[in-house]
């Protein structure tokens, strides 16, 4: 069993104080469901979790089975067990989806495993036409392919936690069902999720046992299912005070904006240090 363990995290991007004294676990087996508005701090939650640069942590830690990984480098946090799906799938022209996953299984030992097989009979499960996947990584796929493309990667690496930043995003109605129940079925077998999202539409199909309500960097309120559909009903206005209505504007890193406002899904490297 393994436990990703977040304890008062305080996240600073620029000169701005993003996530502020955050504690959240999520253990293999679970599902917990992060929502908030646009600008609350959920993507910069996910980078900092992963260990994306320019996004400096200031208090607190973020720890997988007791060992910190806030001094950790991206890969090695991935090593050790940590899955990103990012919302905007990053292209990699010239590496093919199957050179990348030999490479990262080979890392971690695991270089036994047949993984064309596994990511052809991965890709027919969610719908992903299997010739997709000979191409370089995300090139030339549609948002919905690219997040078909990204769950075929999750089920073929076997993490221990991962961390699905709006899975939804793009996703028609089919496909979201495919890969939702695709990953609800990992947790089964013992993932554990931590889900960025803003609509409970993704719930139906990948169930939540604790939602989580995230408003200016802090979960005020954690519930069960029921919270989302709260939400779907009635939106955020019991959370959020005068003082915190979103004013639509996203805080700028380096040139691309951040929280709900993206430069797009063609960023060259999402973990290259943006304030370099």
């Amino acid at each position: 069993m393994s436990t990703l363990s977040i304890t008062n995290l305080g996240v600073v991007v620029g000169d701005q104080e993003i996530v502020k004294g955050l504690d959240l676990e999520v253990s293999s087996g679970q599902v917990h469901a992060v929502m908030g508005p646009n600008g609350s701090g959920k993507s910069t939650l996910a980078n900092a979790i992963m260990g994306r640069p320019g996004y400096q942590i200031t208090s607190g830690s973020i720890e997988l089975d007791g060992q910190d990984l806030c001094s950790l480098p991206t890969w090695q946090r991935a090593q050790m067990g940590l899955f990103l799906a990012m919302q905007y799938p990053t292209e990699v022209p010239g590496v093919s989806v199957r050179e990348t996953l030999e490479l990262a299984l080979q890392a971690r030992g695991l270089d036994q495993i047949d993984v064309a097989s596994r990511l052809d009979e991965e890709a027919q499960s969610i719908g992903l036409r299997t010739e997709l996947l000979e191409r370089a990584l995300n090139v030339d796929l549609s948002g919905g392919e690219k997040k078909r493309n990204e769950t075929a990667q999750l089920a073929v690496l076997v993490p221990q936690i991962a961390v699905l930043d709006e899975l939804d995003s793009g996703l028609d109605i089919d496909a979201l069902r495919s890969c939702a129940e695709r990953i609800e079925i990992m947790t089964n077998d013992g993932l554990g999720v931590l889900c960025i999202t803003h609509y409970h539409r993704l719930l139906d199909h990948l169930a939540a046992d604790q939602v989580h309500i995230l408003v200016d960097g802090q979960i005020v309120e954690s519930g069960g299912p029921e919270l989302a559909k709260e939400l779907e009903a009635n939106g955020y206005s019991r959370f959020i005070t005068s003082e915190q209505e979103p004013d639509g504007v996203s805080v700028a890193i380096g040139g691309a904006a951040r929280e709900g406002q993206s430069s797009g899904p063609d960023l060259e490297d999402p973990f290259a240090d943006p304030l370099a």
